[in-house]
């Protein structure tokens, strides 16, 4: 165990480190980068095709871009520089694009190893020790063409759906830096909608590349768990799958990302070999659609975000119905006692919940008063949960999670003939700094599909507007969800989280939810909705548009 005078040492020097790495990135001229930082991955990979832009002029417009963001932890831009000029070397020679993502800017969150950098998720203890070896997907977009620039921050563990550590700092959301970005993936989706990477990579086992899609305005993949590799990544738990995907500024550059990496094998042989299966839609789709979990009251302008998706796909012809989410409780109970079954020691004693350090007794006292005098069921039950489980407790929990699995199959897809799912990302459209410390039931939204397993795409809708999205007035809390004690938190007193006027601009997202190795369709149904909604002010280049409003 270091000590702190060791701990900040470390801190300073990497920081340090990486403020050095800044240093040789050029400023970024309006002019000459933005239409490079403007363009998707597939739009770059067809540009330099036609030999109208190089690798390496496209590098350094990310690369500038990127030091103004300050979302990163690692910048590889001279390694990535040495890269550039030599898919150049190679195309002015060929004429050959090397692969898919030829000369295409990537950037990785930090829990993926790359050799000769260090993967730390934000832990002294992991710092100065660089990896051997490029993770298996990182070494596949490399052959791929793809030019890893850049490591992005994460949340201490990244058991949190913020971004924030000792090591690195805090990652803001870009809209408004009174709110996190998000997480785990906070800093890929904070560089993304900021323009400062043209495609990025991340894990997701229970919302992290979800959730931070959806705070910040852009568009990600979580795919069915086995589709792509885990093989060189920081591990998570084994009794529910990380899922590792795309975040991206364009539904385009998402299905890029599957068609190219789909049914790669891994060194170790665990992922499915299953290739990239395009699809054929039917004309008319059948959606389902809730606006709450049946756990916390939705906000307005979450739900609003389901409604205008809903209208679009109407519009167009698709059959949209409303169905209750049954299990979400059920996933979010087995989620909360399989992820703490050690008590939290795979996570190095550092924290996320007091709950499995309290005492019994205490623990019990606590989940009696929430139940007895606040009128809190949710709240004492998520907190019994967490604690340390005997080896049969976890086998027992493990096929509760395959039960509900086979329930959700039978009481939604089999019983209603869904194509797709459209739900809230989560019950608010962002929580504030450190708020995923008392707001974690929140990720209930997201983590029944960790549980089933299910392919999940985020489209981002709208934005937070004061006018349409103020709570109503007779609204009371624990009526309509489980949680008193959360939703008077979330809404009521004189700082309510939810504040429409302060989180105005914010970007809200939807969840697109296919059943499990139904990851093509999810991203066919993904252009669907995208074309539905129509133009709304995300992608490449939206984030101009907020620094010009700053600025005015």
């Amino acid at each position: 165990m270091r000590s702190a005078e060791q701990r900040n040492g470390i801190i300073t020097s990497k920081r340090n480190a990486r403020d050095k790495a800044l240093s040789f990135a050029s400023p970024y001229l309006v002019n000459d980068h933005d239409a490079y930082t403007e363009a998707t991955a597939s739009e770059i990979v067809q540009r330099i095709a036609k030999e109208e832009w190089t690798s390496s002029q496209v590098l350094e417009a990310y690369i500038a871009r990127s030091a103004m963001a300050q979302a990163e932890t690692n910048f590889l831009y001279e390694d990535a520089r040495k890269r550039a000029k030599e898919l150049d070397a190679e195309f002015a020679t060929t004429k050959t694009l090397r692969g898919p993502f030829h000369g295409v800017p990537f950037s990785v969150k930090d829990n993926y190893q790359i050799e000769g950098y260090d993967a730390t998720t934000g832990l002294t203890a992991w710092a100065n020790n660089p990896g051997k070896k490029d993770a298996c997907l990182v070494a596949q977009l490399r052959a791929a063409g793809a030019i890893i620039f850049v490591k992005t921050n994460v949340p201490q563990t990244m058991f949190a759906f913020e971004c924030s550590n000792p090591l690195w700092g805090r990652t803001t959301n870009p809209w408004n830096n009174k709110y996190t970005c998000g997480g785990s993936s906070g800093g890929e989706a904070a560089l993304l909608a900021m323009d400062g990477s043209a495609i990025g990579v991340g894990s997701d086992v229970g919302g992290s590349l979800r959730i931070p899609t959806s705070y910040c305005g852009i568009y990600s993949l979580k795919p069915t768990a086995e589709r792509v590799s885990s093989v060189g990544i920081r591990p998570g738990f084994e009794a529910v799958r990380s899922s590792h995907g795309p975040l991206a500024r364009s539904v385009q550059d998402c299905e890029l990302f599957c068609k190219t990496i789909f049914g790669q094998k891994d060194s170790s042989h665990q992922n499915i070999p299953m290739p990239y299966q395009a699809v054929e839609l039917p004309s008319k789709l059948r959606f389902g659609y809730y606006l709450s979990d049946g756990m916390i009251e939705t906000s307005p302008v979450c739900k609003r975000a389901v409604l205008e998706t809903v209208s679009a796909l109407r519009k167009q012809g698709h059959e949209c119905i409303e169905f209750t989410s049954p299990l979400n409780r059920a996933a979010m109970e087995v989620f909360v006692a399989l992820a703490s079954s050690d008590g939290y020691k795979k996570m190095l004693l550092f924290l996320v919940t007091l709950g499995p350090r309290l005492p019994s007794f205490v623990r019990k006292l606590a989940c009696w008063i929430a139940k007895t005098f606040l009128g809190d069921s949710l709240f004492s039950q998520l907190f019994s949960l967490a604690r340390e489980k005997s080896v049969t407790e976890f086998t027992d929990l493990t096929d509760q999670r395959n039960e509900i699995t086979a329930a959700w199959y039978e009481q939604i897809w089999d019983k209603y003939g869904f194509d797709g799912i459209i739900a809230p990302v989560q019950s608010l459209p962002v929580i504030p700094h450190g708020g995923s410390a008392y707001l974690s039931p929140l990720a209930a939204a997201t983590i029944i599909y960790n549980i089933v397993d299910s392919p999940v795409g985020i489209i981002p809708v709208t934005r937070v507007n004061p006018d349409t999205d103020q709570l109503s007035t007779d609204f009371v809390p624990g009526v309509s969800g489980q949680s008193k004690v959360l939703e008077s938190r979330m809404y009521l007193g004189k700082n309510p989280i939810y504040d429409p006027k302060a989180m105005e601009g914010i970007p809200v997202g939807v969840q697109l939810v296919g059943k499990k190795w139904e990851d093509e369709k999810v991203l066919a149904m993904m252009h669907v909705v995208d074309e539905a909604l129509g133009p709304r002010g995300f992608g490449p280049g939206s984030w101009k548009q907020r620094e010009k409003d700053s600025d005015s």
